[in-house]
């Protein structure tokens, strides 16, 4: 069953030529790291500050418990500025083994960030001038912009990409696709796990990826997103109350810019979501659903809006400190409209 499940994902995959499977995230961005350096008999890997990849020592955010040798070969630089990532490589040239991207910034406690026009782009060209390998982190969007890969939707071809969450509809399975020039290195790194071949995932895999392809359900998280955002926004103005929605329609996100990093609106207003049955989450980018219909966003709508109601009767609304536009997005270009 592996082995159909490999050939379904490089046949939906342009550019890749092989899979490896695992349970989770961490376990195949944490192995491509190593199968980068393997290729490229390099050292550093670059990734962007605040970016989640995992639990392992490279990129916990967490690192209690891990030695300062281990994060020793790890850069950062700024998601979306060329010039930082530009910085990165120039301060490391000739020892970068990996860049590890999402596709989009999606991090957590902040307003989302789509890629900003030639910012991948760069990325790709700084890789291949310094014989990098770039490793996309799709765990999060992987088959919910496009069942082509995250990479392939905003036209950016990696060598390696991680995807994990939506690949088998919740059960435990992660892949890590590769494109031919990888095979040999990727060969040669250890990877094992006593449950990583376990057949009732795959078959989920191969199950959900059928539904995904037979019903564009893409385009369908899309379009549903989009009726949540714009009726998040109509209300949020409606209340008086300042709000920015920001990333795709398929993993949206709201914030309260008046919160300033607290949360406390954001809070609240997940809190009284709950008690009407509409769960949010106050500081992590939102999912939309294959599974959710024109419906659900209309009953979801009829609870965020008395939620909007307790926030403006809690905090009021929107201080002279944040006049301006009501409804604010921060990154979102016409292609979602």
């Amino acid at each position: 069953m592996w082995v159909e499940l490999a050939e379904r994902l490089v046949a939906l995959t342009p550019f890749a030529d092989w899979v490896v499977f695992a349970k989770n995230g961490s376990d195949v961005c944490t192995w491509a790291v190593q199968v980068a350096r393997a290729h490229t008999r390099k050292r550093k890997v670059l990734k962007a500050e605040g970016a989640y990849h995992g639990i392992d020592a490279w990129c916990t955010p967490f690192p209690r418990g891990t030695l300062p040798e281990e994060r020793a070969h790890v850069s950062t630089f700024r998601y979306n500025d060329t010039a930082s990532l530009e910085a990165a490589f120039a301060e490391s040239r000739g020892d970068v083994a990996a860049l590890v991207l999402t596709p989009f910034r999606h991090d957590t406690g902040r307003d989302q960030e789509l890629p900003e026009p030639g910012f991948l782009a760069a990325a790709r060209r700084l890789c291949d001038e310094e014989d990098a390998v770039l490793v996309l982190d799709d765990i999060r969007a992987g088959f919910r912009l496009g069942l082509r890969g995250s990479g392939e939707f905003f036209g950016l071809r990696p060598d390696l990409s991680c995807v994990s969450k939506a690949l088998a509809n919740g059960y435990p399975l992660s892949a890590c696709l590769g494109s031919e020039k990888l095979r040999g290195a990727a060969e040669g790194v250890f990877f094992t796990g006593s449950f990583f071949t376990s057949a009732v995932p795959m078959a989920a895999a191969l199950a959900c990826l059928e539904v995904l392809e037979k019903t564009d359900a893409p385009a369908h998280m899309a379009a549903m997103g989009r009726l949540l955002l714009e009726g998040l926004g109509r209300q949020a103005e409606a209340h008086g109350l300042r709000v920015r929605l920001t990333g795709p329609p398929a993993l949206p996100f709201l914030t309260f810019p008046s919160d300033r990093g607290s949360f406390e609106r954001s809070r609240l207003f997940c809190a009284e979501c709950v008690r009407g049955g509409v769960y949010f989450h106050p500081y992590h980018n939102w999912f939309l659903s294959a599974a959710h219909t024109e419906e659900d966003i209309r009953r979801t709508l009829e609870v965020t809006d008395a939620a909007f109601s307790a926030v403006r009767r809690t905090f009021g609304s929107c201080p002279e400190s944040d006049t301006g536009s009501i409804r604010e997005g921060t990154n979102t270009r016409a292609r979602w409209t």
